[in-house]
């Protein structure tokens, strides 16, 4: 790869050498999320969620890290949405509830964020 590499051919592994599998888009946004690229990373499991291909992996590990990408990069209304769509798979998911409730706070909806704070309190132990 030289420098002038482009940026949506870097997300996606394309130096025209390497084939793009799921698990290997799944590999790359872990690392991304790990290094804090958050939109990057973002981007890829989006990608992920939209065509799953072959994902061994459960969608709601990918869910997951696309809420927490998504909070990590202030993306609330995305964190929003996702970790609802979360909840509605598996609703017992404390980390969901605890970014959701988060999110809820920082848009100034306190009201709403209460019930899944204490979800996730009750749950995973996380403190509120």
């Amino acid at each position: 790869m030289t420098d002038f590499t482009p940026f949506e051919d870097l997300l996606r592994g394309h130096a025209g050498l390497l084939e793009d599998s799921t698990h290997d888009r799944w590999v790359r946004a872990q690392a991304l999320f790990e290094e804090r690229a958050y939109r990057e990373a973002a981007v890829l499991l989006t990608e992920l969620l939209d065509d799953p291909g072959d994902v061994v992996h459960e969608l709601t590990d990918v869910r997951l890290l696309l809420a927490r990408s998504l909070f990590h990069s202030a993306q609330l209304d995305g964190t929003i949405r996702v970790a609802t769509e979360l909840l509605e798979h598996d609703p017992n998911e404390p980390y969901a509830h605890l970014l959701l409730g988060r999110s809820l706070q920082r848009k100034g909806r306190r009201e709403e964020a209460q019930p899944h704070l204490r979800l996730a309190e009750l749950l995973g132990g996380y403190r509120t």
